[in-house]
């Protein structure tokens, strides 16, 4: 199973940094924010908030819990694990950046948006994604992507980031 490593995954948040840098040059005054998907977009955005802020551009953090708004909830025997959105700030006419680690179907994404929906009127939201696997059946297309793997749009791809998995690697 071929494997995209650590330092590959840090050289890519880099260069993810440096787009928002240029594309979000003159949102210094505050209305970007940088929203993750929980449980592994919100450690992405978490590390690119820290990367920005250290290159002179603060951007608001926000995690976002898509559990209740998920079009599968009612095909799932179990009870869903819900865990808390953190969006401290109003979304009114903000720039969001919502942030994944694997945009495949593209449900996640459009239930994400659903949930950003109950939090304001953004000015404009983005969708940026670590990887993209491919095999959409919504017609979402990301903004941005660190790695495209729509190559392996029949195989899975998993992503382990540090804070969570103990580990850093993307498998494919």
């Amino acid at each position: 199973m071929p494997t995209i490593s650590k330092e590959e995954i840090e050289k890519a948040l880099d260069a993810w940094t440096t787009h928002l840098l240029q594309a979000h040059a003159t949102s210094k005054g505050g209305n970007l924010a940088i929203v993750g998907i929980v449980s592994h977009g919100d450690v992405l955005a978490r590390r690119l908030v820290q990367k920005l802020s250290a290159a002179g551009c603060p951007a608001h953090y926000g995690a976002i819990d898509i559990t209740l708004y998920r079009d599968d909830l009612n095909l799932r025997g179990n009870r869903p694990a819900l865990r808390s959105s953190h969006l401290p700030f109003s979304t009114d006419d903000m720039t969001l950046i919502l942030v994944d680690d694997v945009l495949s179907t593209g449900r996640t994404a459009r239930a994400a948006l659903e949930v950003l929906w109950e939090y304001g009127r953004p000015a404009r939201v983005e969708l940026h994604c670590l990887t993209d696997r491919g095999g959409r059946q919504l017609p979402i297309q990301p903004d941005y992507v660190a790695f495209d793997l729509s190559t392996v749009s029949e195989g899975k791809v998993v992503v382990h980031l540090q804070e969570i998995d103990g580990k850093e690697d993307i498998s494919y």
